[in-house]
């Protein structure tokens, strides 16, 4: 399943790293790890972040995505299932909508 994933690095370890010249090495091997579909660097609530779009096979192969990032940043890790529009049409919204309506 297609999962987006918000990766929040706080200030502290990643200035650190950035300044001793480590910081590339090691978001290269994370990204070489988890192989998200796409990944995008951006700012999240003021903090350096990422945006991942990965596909989790199944729940236990969330911590091998989570874990770079926890232990290399101590960085927060949010994942939200995304769907396609295909994905959306599957879901029968017409057939729900009459059930519960």
């Amino acid at each position: 399943m297609r999962m987006l994933v918000n990766v929040t690095l706080p200030i502290e370890p990643f200035s650190s790293m950035v300044r001793d010249g480590t910081v590339g090495d090691i978001i290269g091997r994370v990204i070489d790890a988890v192989k998200p579909e796409s990944i995008y660097f951006t700012e999240l609530e003021g903090n350096r972040g990422a945006v991942m779009v990965v596909d989790v096979k199944e729940a236990s192969s969330i911590p091998s995505i989570a874990e770079p990032w926890f232990l290399n940043f101590e960085a927060i890790c949010e994942f939200r299932i995304a769907m396609t529009p295909n994905d959306l049409m599957k879901a029968n919204l017409p057939k729900l909508a009459e059930e519960w309506s």
